[in-house]
């Protein structure tokens, strides 16, 4: 029971929009160390992480995220994938996780958050949700990746890419219109 008041707590503090944007240092799939400070006066978007998880394999089965994040990493946009997983829980570990990188193809490192303490600063409660961050480290969008969570809408015209919008505005120098919208998909696994 304590450890769910202390999940309720943690997030009841998480970050908010308007907010810096909570520091962190996280291995990668690499054992190469990331820090948030090393992207310092860039756009940074976190993608929440778990390979297990059907809308994670949704979105990434057939290149969806993989292509959207390419389009904005050419744009000098630095893009991150997070695990928060508790090893043992679906999605979890080094090996699923490198293997799941490897097939989507994805050019963005994996960072590895197995005490769930960086999720839970961002107050991430599902897999796949999205953080930007500006490039002053203020938090200027969270929520969906998209409004399609079956993977319905895709190639339509009704399908609308979030975390895209909000990329479009922040690095045009524009305040983010729609910066919070609901996530959608499997719980953290903290």
């Amino acid at each position: 029971m304590s450890g769910i008041l202390y999940l309720f707590a943690s997030l009841a503090f998480a970050s908010e929009i308007g907010e810096k944007a909570p520091s962190f240092t996280l291995p990668t799939l690499e054992s190469k160390n990331l820090s948030l400070e090393d992207f310092k006066g860039k756009t940074v978007v976190l993608e929440w992480f778990n390979p297990g998880c059907p809308f994670v394999k949704g979105v990434h089965n057939d290149g969806e995220m993989s292509k959207t994040a390419n389009y904005w990493m050419e744009k000098d946009v630095v893009w991150l994938a997070i695990n928060s997983g508790k090893p043992g829980n679906q999605g979890t570990g080094l090996q699923k996780n490198a293997d799941a990188k490897k097939d989507w193809n994805l050019k963005y490192p994996v960072l590895l958050d197995e005490k769930g303490e960086v999720g839970q600063a961002y107050g991430a409660k599902t897999t796949p949700q999205m953080f930007v961050i500006d490039p002053q480290g203020i938090l200027v969008y969270k929520g969906a990746y998209d409004n399609d969570k079956r993977g319905k809408l895709r190639g339509k015209s009704k399908h609308e890419v979030y975390v895209s919008a909000a990329l479009k505005e922040v690095v045009n120098g524009k305040k983010v219109s729609n910066p919070e919208t609901k996530p959608y998909g499997c719980s953290v696994k903290y």
